[in-house]
């Protein structure tokens, strides 16, 4: 038997079925019309990102980086709570607009755009994060070719990264930002050019649970901020500071000290010299704000016995869930947090794995849970699924195509 992840606060049960949004797990597969499917909650959203600016210190904005999950009906939800939306691609641009949010609220980071990518956030009016020198050339030209003062901050590859981070994003040499020691040349040329230079965009890393990594990264960017100021000789006028703030996944994870954080963020950003006065101060964050509001249903069509051990087949899998099956960044494979959504109450009595439905042994929801006697036609639900979930899984895989997607 392997132990499973920790699931989320805030989940119920409804006559001893999970229930999402106030509705029972059979309650929404039935609305869907058919399994798989992505819940998204929009009460864990709305509480999250109320409890996140809690917080934070109440100079600092709070950005949706909406990689994590682009679902249009959860950005348009979204746009109404948070202050900004980071973008990292011309799609998810695209999405942002139809989600009306105002092009002065994006902010487009990415290494590779286009010409065309280029060309469209500037006359939008969107800030580019620009990722080289190269990128800062191509946009003044796009610039005046458009007649279009270009709004350029620069990404920065810092020096450090985030202490016991999921991802590292800065540190040594990366295809993101450019290096620190060239960035003020980059920024005075930017400058002398006549565009429109809003700051910097400063990312470490990511899926970090440790408060103290995550402050002491945060001391560092600022750290660099005032160094970087100096050199240049003139103030940001914005300041991204990144994320990098992690939900439990694992076995033994627990939960971010937010507000431990929040105090220490607050203390700093108290203590910056005058020249930082009326720079803005922002953080992005995506997996920690829809991340735990997402579960993953999918429903059993086989139970067998292979050599005394049980597997329970699902309709569903890695094509939808790639990061549940150990296949998304992670080393060891673990188990995330799983339940029988139609036994919610019901106390564990076998050990069973859960699979999916491709014809790859990499096709694994859950290895050697801890489950109640679980039939053909139960529901599975995988939770911390609201974030790198439906759109970073390989959906046309085999032919199997997309899940459904609701938000309640």
């Amino acid at each position: 038997m392997k132990a499973t992840g920790p699931i989320p606060t805030g989940y119920e049960s409804i006559d001893g079925e999970l229930a999402i949004g106030g509705l029972p797990a059979s309650v929404l597969a039935e609305k869907s019309g058919d399994t798989p499917l992505f819940v998204y909650s929009s009460a864990h959203l709305r509480k999250r990102v109320e409890d996140t600016k809690s917080a934070m210190p109440k100079r600092l904005a709070l950005h949706y980086a909406m990689k994590a999950n682009p679902y249009p009906p959860l950005l348009a939800l979204m746009h109404g709570l948070v202050d900004g939306f980071d973008v990292a691609s011309g799609g998810e641009l695209e999405l942002a607009l139809v989600a009306g949010v105002n092009p002065n609220q994006i902010s487009f980071a990415g290494p590779g755009k286009r010409d065309r990518d280029l060309e469209r956030a500037i006359a939008l009016g969107v800030t580019l994060n620009c990722e080289s020198e190269g990128e800062v050339e191509r946009a003044i030209a796009i610039g005046a070719k458009l007649n279009i003062c270009p709004r350029l901050a620069v990404r920065v590859n810092p020096s450090f990264d985030l202490k016991g981070s999921g991802m590292k994003m800065g540190g040594g040499a990366k295809q993101f930002g450019v290096d620190a020691e060239r960035v003020p040349a980059l920024v005075r040329h930017i400058l002398i050019a006549g565009a429109q230079w809003q700051g910097f965009h400063i990312y470490a890393g990511s899926q970090a649970l440790s408060a103290d990594a995550i402050i002491a990264m945060q001391a560092q960017t600022l750290d660099l901020v005032v160094e970087l100021t100096q050199a240049i000789g003139t103030s940001p006028p914005k300041v991204n500071l990144g994320g990098g703030f992690g939900i439990p996944y694992f076995p033994g994870d627990t939960p971010v000290d937010i507000n431990a954080v929040g105090l220490a963020l607050d203390v700093r950003l108290s203590g910056l010299p005058e020249s930082l006065a009326d720079t803005h101060f922002c953080i992005e964050l995506g997996r920690y704000l829809v991340g735990e509001a997402g579960v993953y249903l999918t429903r059993i069509v086989d139970r067998k016995i292979s050599h005394g051990e049980t597997f329970l087949v699902t309709d569903g899998g890695l094509h939808h869930q790639l990061a549940a099956s150990g296949n998304f960044g992670t080393v060891i494979r673990r188990n995330y947090p799983v339940a029988i959504a139609n036994r919610f109450d019901a106390a564990p009595t076998e050990v069973a794995t859960i699979v999916g439905c491709l014809c790859t042994p990499l096709d694994k929801l859950s290895d050697s849970a801890h489950l109640p006697r679980t039939d053909v036609g139960d529901l599975v639900a995988i939770f911390c699924a609201g974030a790198y979930g439906a759109s970073a899984s390989p959906a046309n895989f085999l032919g199997q195509g997309p899940a459904v997607e609701l938000l309640v």
